[in-house]
């Protein structure tokens, strides 16, 4: 079945979704840098157990730039120096919490947004598009290149449009399995044991 078969066949879209809101506050409200590195790691891990493309490179690339454009701007000790230009203890410490936490929600989205999350009302429904476009988008590779980056948006939001909803019926809608609870719960909790080193 493989690991993206299995993951769809025991968890509902709504399941994860609402699993994924109570993950999240564990990583945005969590000061403590070393732990948010953690927690991405661990995100990022559940990505690649559910089956989930990720471009390793890519997400190293986009970290190394959020610390690098933190580092501009020196404050704390002086760790050392490359020519004019200074690494300083708490630009490069703001960096990495910054970056780890923006990619450790992207890791968090992938595993817990589904292009068949569907969610009740007018404001659930326009959510629920809005993620599952997103999801679509995450799990292939667009090129974008700077020389035609009108005509390449423009091909993206037509391919886009011609994608197929996922159907309403009630045969179509996956339940979640008592192993799926079970997963999840083990995940969430995870997810919050940093807070208890910060507690204690």
């Amino acid at each position: 079945m493989g690991r993206l078969g299995f993951y769809n066949s025991i968890f509902s879209a709504r399941v994860l979704f609402v699993a994924g809101l109570l993950i999240a506050p564990a990583l945005l409200f969590n000061p403590g840098t070393e732990y948010r590195v953690v927690q991405f790691v661990f995100f990022w891990f559940l990505a690649w157990l559910s089956g989930r493309k990720i471009d390793i490179l890519f997400t190293l690339l986009i970290i190394a730039i959020i610390v690098v454009f933190n580092l501009i701007i020196p404050y704390g000790k002086v760790l050392f120096s490359i020519g004019m230009f200074k690494v300083t203890s708490g630009a490069l410490e703001a960096g990495i919490h910054r970056a780890v936490t923006l990619q450790a929600l992207v890791m968090l989205s992938k595993v817990t947004v589904r292009q068949d999350l569907k969610l009740p009302g007018v404001f659930g429904e326009l959510l629920g598009e809005s993620l599952r476009m997103f999801s679509v988008i995450g799990s292939r590779k667009y090129k974008i290149t700077r020389k035609n980056f009108i005509t390449d948006i423009d091909n993206l939001m037509l391919e886009l449009s011609k994608e197929d909803q996922p159907q309403s019926s009630s045969a179509n809608i996956t339940t979640t399995k008592p192993a799926g609870y079970l997963i999840i719960t083990v995940v969430i909790i995870l997810s919050w044991l940093p807070w208890i080193n910060i507690f204690l």
